[in-house]
């Protein structure tokens, strides 16, 4: 493993509840802490004390803040997952809805806390973890879009694969865009924008 990676790894890998729930402080702790202070002063020893821990037990799970932001990042990256999939309406002429609700559904899932969004895009670290957490999200939620695709009878695309990768692309780096910044446009009139323009390239106007 190269040494840049050594260095992003948790030290203690919980096996019991209680160190989990350690774990889940720390990170907690640390996202106040980034989203308040920023990422450069939002040092170890703050966020031990928001998480109300020593500052040798942070060290016994992160070996620096670093590796907890690349936690975080990950954190964020699995919790990800489309739920509402599932029960979408795949009738003729229900295209835009569907879109819409792929939208949304990227939307909230990033409006917790813009400030921490723009600091895990801009300063978290690469890592194999963080690397095998885009691939595995990434995964998943191109299969849910393709299926989709798939079955609705309103899609009009040459190939339904890729159409699912520059979907998830086109969805999801704009979205980071817009809510790492928030302001810049309105929410309402991104999402229109964008559904309008996902759902003309799948029918093929």
């Amino acid at each position: 493993m190269p040494s840049a990676d050594r260095r992003l790894q948790p030290r203690r890998k919980p096996l019991q509840v209680r160190a989990e729930l350690t774990r889940e402080r720390i990170l907690t702790a640390a996202a106040h802490v980034f989203a308040e202070h920023g990422y450069a002063a939002g040092t170890t020893n703050r966020i031990a004390e928001r998480a109300r821990i020593s500052i040798g037990s942070l060290y016994q799970y992160f070996p620096n803040k670093d590796a907890i932001l690349a936690q975080l990042l990950i954190r964020h990256i699995d919790r990800g997952t489309w739920t509402g999939a599932d029960r979408l309406s795949l009738a003729p002429g229900t295209l835009r809805e569907t879109v819409q609700a792929l939208v949304r559904d990227a939307i909230d899932s990033h409006s917790e806390d813009p400030q921490l969004l723009r600091i895990m895009i801009e300063e978290a670290p690469l890592s194999q973890d963080l690397l095998d957490a885009i691939e595995r999200h990434g995964a998943v939620r191109t299969a849910q879009i393709r299926d989709l695709l798939t079955r609705h009878p309103d899609v009009r695309v040459g190939d339904v694969g890729t159409a699912a990768d520059l979907i998830l692309f086109t969805i999801e780096m704009n979205t980071h865009k817009l809510m790492a910044a928030p302001g810049s446009v309105p929410v309402e009139t991104f999402a229109t924008e964008l559904a309008d323009m996902v759902t003309r390239y799948l029918r093929g106007d």
